[in-house]
């Protein structure tokens, strides 16, 4: 059989595809998915559920001229197939390769750059709306999963699209998860709308006799449709939406490609806000993927025929360090909540919300809310740990000021995959907390340098500091390194690694490890550079700095932040702050939006490995 995907280079060429070679494509397309993001890694269990979903889309619209906007971007891999760039997903998520989110720059056909949830509503009416002012007539579609639709930018946007009545599809792709499993009344809903054995029983009496009587023709089976949708408002509750002014259409079955391209092709003649609810299954076509869609959603390389990742990281995860410590924590300190944003295995909470199920609570995509409920939590004397990816915690900043800093409360913020994050490029890196947390007043911020220094730094945020408090930590495998010092947590104070003479090496964090490499090609030259610790980004060691200051020509600060605003900055500051003059050099990332690649690739990139700040400061002091 002639494989029908070697010759789909655009939409243009899916059109010219009869009903039964389409359906033959989406299982072409499932295995050229496998058999790619097995090698590379990436989002799999939510595109292998988008598969026929996409594949009508392109079909009945025209792309680019029509505008796709997909949410997060996690199910945009068939669509990036589809419109000429499969020849690409050999360099997927790597340096200068294809990107695993759509981004305009990489192609006309992706409408939109979205790496973070609940934006497509927004984005899309937008884009209808400039349409509508420019007097063009093309259709714009958001496809958002039951998981953002947590999020309250979504709630925002739908209230906003009703208002305006301009010609607008939602297409909400439920496959109950976002990235763990949906909580909350939101996913309680569409469960209701999902199972009602009345709607289902009327689907199926529908689509028999549109089988059994098909002389009828599509006039007639239109009038039917109109019919069902009305008694399924009735008999479903969907009236959520079309009291918000939406028309609300579905549940549709998103596997069946025949009743998606009929439905598409009808809905391109109606008029106003478009609400579609299409129920799909997450790792569709792939067994294990199926069976734990969470475990599939974003992956590593792995073996298709067992599903197992090619390779396992033989020590434990920062993550890991954070949630095993928590759970310790929490045995001794009864006031001790957790707080996740649907991220709760991402961020290593599952063993405490096994062992203390009443004091954890997944707020599911809601960072604003988690906030400002942590804020709540700790005005009656609990003490909520909110554990967040920093690119995610962006997302509350006006919250982390007004309703927790401003209040002066005890929430402890574990901000995890803070710095580089690596494969998924732009919207995830995580390099800029230091720069917009520092600053809040009553705001602690914590860098460790290891493993044993996050434990420490927990028991420090949890049991000492009374205010507000954020810990970052990086992705990936916890430092193990430098347990030989181990000196106590102090409120703002740094610890030193070494004394030495002419060049200082400030590091933040696990940036230690780096800074040590450094120091070590130094000393190999004859050199003695001092090495400090920095632990406390704020408050900084006021007499430390002092110190190198009056005893060091050369003073260097190392972070895995933007220049802007870090914690270099910070020193700049305190020097300028206190009339010292200090000749001071801000190694860190510049200030631009960071790209994919390893994490690696990308410190070497912009000098911030051992190599790269060894030749820095061998520049600066002018050999």
């Amino acid at each position: 059989m002639k494989r029908l995907l070697n010759d789909i280079n655009s939409p243009e060429d899916l059109k010219k595809l009869d009903i039964k070679e389409m359906e033959q494509l989406c299982k072409e397309l499932r295995r050229f998915l496998l058999r790619s993001v097995s090698k590379t890694g990436g989002h799999l269990a939510s595109n292998l559920g988008v598969v026929e979903l996409t594949v009508a889309l392109e079909y009945c619209f025209c792309v680019p001229q029509d505008k796709i906007v997909w949410d997060v971007g996690h199910q945009a891999y068939i669509h990036k197939i589809l419109t000429g760039r499969k020849d690409g997903f050999p360099s997927l998520r790597q340096m200068d390769g294809l990107s695993g989110f759509p981004k305009p720059n990489e192609s006309p056909c992706d409408a939109f750059a979205a790496g973070h949830s609940s934006t497509s509503i927004s984005a899309a009416l937008g884009i209808a709306k400039a349409r509508d002012l420019q007097g063009r007539k093309n259709n714009v579609i958001a496809v958002i999963g039951d998981g953002s639709m947590t999020g309250g930018l979504a709630y925002e946007a739908l209230n906003n699209a009703g208002k305006e009545n301009t010609n607008l599809i939602v297409i909400l792709n439920d496959n109950e998860m976002s990235i763990d499993t949906n909580v909350g009344a939101i996913s309680n809903h569409f469960h209701t709308l999902r199972t009602s054995n009345r709607y289902q029983n009327l689907k199926d009496h529908l689509r028999q006799f549109r089988d059994q009587v098909p002389a009828l023709g599509r006039p007639a089976y239109a009038v039917l449709e109109k019919v069902r949708d009305g008694a399924k408002l009735l008999l479903l509750q969907g009236a959520v939406f079309e009291h918000m002014g939406f028309k609300y259409i579905g549940p549709v079955d998103g596997h069946d490609l025949p009743e998606l391209i009929e439905l598409f092709q009808n809905v391109k003649q109606m008029h106003g806000p478009l609400f579609i609810h299409v129920k799909t299954v997450k790792g569709k076509g792939y067994p294990y993927a199926e069976e734990k869609p969470w475990a599939y959603h974003g992956v590593s390389a792995f073996d298709l025929k067992t599903g197992q990742a090619v390779s396992k990281s033989s020590g434990k995860s920062w993550s890991s360090v954070f949630g095993d410590k928590i759970v310790e924590i929490a045995r001794h300190n009864p006031k001790v909540v957790g707080i996740t944003a649907a991220m709760c295995s991402g961020t290593g909470f599952e063993k405490f919300q096994k062992e203390f199920p009443k004091r954890f609570f997944d707020v599911a995509i809601a960072e604003q809310h988690g906030t400002t409920f942590a804020a709540g939590l700790a005005s009656q004397k609990q003490i909520p740990v909110f554990a967040v990816y920093s690119s995610f915690l962006q997302r509350a900043y006006d919250q982390v000021i007004h309703d927790v800093c401003m209040e002066n409360l005890h929430v402890v913020f574990a901000i995890d995959r803070a710095g580089i994050v690596g494969a998924d490029g732009e919207t995830h890196q995580g390099v800029f907390d230091v720069s917009f947390l520092r600053h809040i007043p009553n705001m602690t911020v914590l860098s460790p340098k290891n493993a044993w220094e996050l434990e420490e730094m927990l028991e420090y945020a949890v049991n000492v500091c009374p205010g507000p408090v954020a810990i970052r930590y990086p992705r990936g495998t916890a430092i193990t390194k430098f347990e030989q010092y181990q000196t106590p947590i102090e409120t703002g104070k740094a610890e030193w690694i070494a004394k030495g003479e002419e060049i200082a090496i400030l590091a933040e964090g696990h940036m230690l490890e780096a800074a040590y490499e450094a120091a070590e090609k130094l000393r190999a030259e004859g050199k003695s550079p001092a090495l400090l610790n920095m632990r406390f980004i704020t408050p900084l060691d006021a007499e430390a700095l002092q110190e190198i200051a009056q005893q060091y020509t050369y003073i260097f600060t190392v972070e895995d932040n933007v220049r802007k605003g870090g914690f270099g900055s910070a020193v700049l500051e305190h020097y300028s702050d206190c009339g010292i003059q200090a000749n001071v050099r801000n190694l860190a990332f510049p200030n631009v939006f960071i790209e994919q690649g390893t994490q690696a690739q990308l410190f070497e990139k912009y000098g911030l490995d051992g190599q790269g700040i060894y030749q820095s400061i061998k520049q600066t002091i002018g050999e």
